[in-house]
């Protein structure tokens, strides 16, 4: 007998629910991987003998990606899909991570936590939780009172309006 579980449809989940999780675990995988630098910066200089100049350079390079990349990934994710765009900057950020364990000399340092993770924050980036957003589609979300299908907010009111069909 087959122990595999259910999807969450068939489980009775609105899978607007696993979307927003797997969103919202994702940002904060990118949060982690942009933050983290900032407290190891004084183990590197005891550790390493690498100057705060040296170490700075290596997470200013993952910072400016980070930013640029920006537009980018949301240009990326309309024509990739956000499921693939935040998968590969998932695993670019695990690379980059996994490989800072093996470096030894500051290049490894802008190579891994610079080029790597700073593409990899960049493609998720602030992008990604505004591109997922199934409004409309929720549970108990704002309806159009004269026809009943789900409503969109305007761009310059807090009011709705339909949504085509």
């Amino acid at each position: 007998m087959s122990t595999i579980p259910k999807a969450p449809a068939q489980s009775g989940v609105y899978y607007g629910w696993v979307v927003a999780a797997v969103t919202f675990l994702t940002m904060l995988v990118t949060a982690g991987a942009v933050g983290a630098p900032g407290v190891l910066i004084a183990p590197f200089e005891r550790e390493f003998g690498w100057s705060n100049a040296e170490i700075s350079s290596a997470l200013a390079v993952r910072l400016v990606l980070f930013g640029l990349l920006g537009p980018f990934a949301a240009a990326f994710m309309n024509r990739f899909g956000v499921r693939r765009v935040a998968s590969v900057a998932l695993v670019l950020i695990a690379l980059g991570i996994a490989g800072s364990f093996a470096m030894s000399r500051v290049w490894h340092l802008l190579l891994f936590w610079g080029l790597v993770v700073g593409v990899g924050t960049g493609l998720t980036a602030m992008v990604l939780g505004a591109t997922v957003r199934p409004a409309g589609s929720w549970p108990g979300a704002a309806s159009c009172s004269a026809c009943s299908r789900p409503a969109r907010p305007r761009a310059s009111s807090s009011s709705f309006r339909c949504s085509p069909r």
